[in-house]
């Protein structure tokens, strides 16, 4: 794990002035002829190709190739509703991650409005623009129909990065996990804190993966069928979760458990913890706070991560979906499909492969292998698929 020194308030201020983004042409205009065949008159024949043949639009501009980063500001990082104004540093950054980890260009949209049909309808008009949606720092339960209508309205791939770029990074450490425990997968009996965008995505993500025992909670305890007060989200989860008929509070669901996956930013009690099966997994992501400490942590489970780069195990994000958008583009997929996210998960898991170790179940997000290993599984699952254009 690298050592830094502290980051001081004014080294990130300074290190944010002017934002994080800047466009760059990748045509020469140093001289009149470059400036008359990048601009006009010369961009004129191009327009006109496009015109006459609107698919030309894929070869001659970077819309097919540019990925639209889309918030609402309702649920940015742990900092809640603050608004598309403030999330904007976290999309610039987003989209610097694009860049850096897929070799992706990418552009923020912030959008003033909660309403649902009205972002659709921004984003459709839109469409002419960009390749495939990010969404990012949507509040849920709103997350889950704004994404599937985005889906349901678009020709271009769509995937709220909160949700699945959280579970498809969970499901290859939770695979790493289980190689330097010796155990496999599919008996684990996990028990997922937090019932949120990325607690359900995590839950489905771990079903399809062959886990038949997952188990979720949300602040009123575990959710079972006949809970009342339940969403629709909460309703569909209970359907298809649980599979033993647990009720009660967390600290009911957790005695046996295999695995404590923490998404909600509630505090795990170090008792809770202690009542796990022996050899235990626990991923703490809530950040910047864990739901336990790691150290308090490793105390009773055998492997332990969480979302923060200053512990051992970072389960972050950018493992997986710079990979994921660049190789949905590569392919020419229309759609993200649950293959494709597990492809993804395995081929992060694969990279981290040749070195794990309890205190390193997935790769750094530094590792330059993981992205272009992310993109070709994830371009080979979609052509399988047959989702590609």
């Amino acid at each position: 794990m690298e050592q830094t020194t502290p980051i001081t308030d004014d080294e990130i201020l300074t290190a944010h002035h002017g934002g994080k983004l800047a466009i760059a042409p990748t045509a020469p205009l140093d001289t009149l002829r470059a400036l008359s065949i990048a601009y006009t008159p010369g961009v004129a024949k191009v327009s006109r190709a496009i015109a006459a043949d609107p698919k030309l639009a894929a070869r001659y501009t970077w819309a097919h190739r540019l990925v639209a980063v889309v918030s609402d500001g309702t649920a940015v990082l742990g900092l809640g509703d603050i608004g598309p104004r403030a999330s904007l540093p976290v999309m610039e950054g987003k989209s610097a991650l694009f860049k850096a980890f897929g070799g992706l260009d990418s552009i923020p949209v912030v959008l003033d409005t909660t309403d649902i049909g009205e972002i659709v309808e921004t984003m459709v008009r839109l469409r002419p623009t960009y390749g495939a949606v990010n969404l990012e720092d949507v509040s849920a339960p709103r997350c889950f129909e704004l994404e599937r209508r985005l889906i349901e309205a678009l020709d271009c791939p769509v995937m709220h990065d909160d949700q699945h770029g959280t579970a498809i990074v969970v499901l290859a450490a939770l695979r790493g996990a289980c190689v330097v425990l010796q155990r496999p997968i599919a008996p684990l009996k996990v028990v997922v804190v937090g019932a949120g965008a990325a607690g359900v995505a995590c839950a489905r993500i771990l079903l399809a993966a062959g886990v038949a025992d997952v188990v979720m909670t949300d602040s009123k305890g575990v959710v079972h069928s006949a809970r009342d007060g339940l969403n629709p989200v909460k309703v569909e989860l209970a359907a298809i979760t649980n599979p033993r008929g647990l009720t009660g509070e967390l600290s009911d669901a957790v005695v046996g458990c295999d695995v404590l996956l923490g998404l909600s930013g509630a505090t795990v009690p170090e008792e809770a913890v202690a009542g796990m099966a022996p050899g235990g997994i626990v991923f703490a992501l809530s950040n910047p706070d864990p739901e336990i400490h790691p150290e308090v942590a490793a105390r009773h489970a055998a492997v332990v991560a969480t979302g923060r780069s200053d512990f051992p195990n970072q389960i972050n994000n950018v493992l997986a979906f710079p990979g994921v958008f660049r190789g949905a583009l590569d392919a020419g997929a229309r759609r993200i499909t649950e293959r494709m996210k597990l492809a993804a998960a395995d081929a992060i898991a694969a990279v981290a492969a040749d070195g794990l170790s309890a205190s390193r179940i997935v790769p750094s997000p530094l590792d330059p292998r993981v992205g272009p290993a992310v993109a070709e599984a994830v371009a080979a699952a979609a052509q399988a698929e047959g989702v590609t254009t």
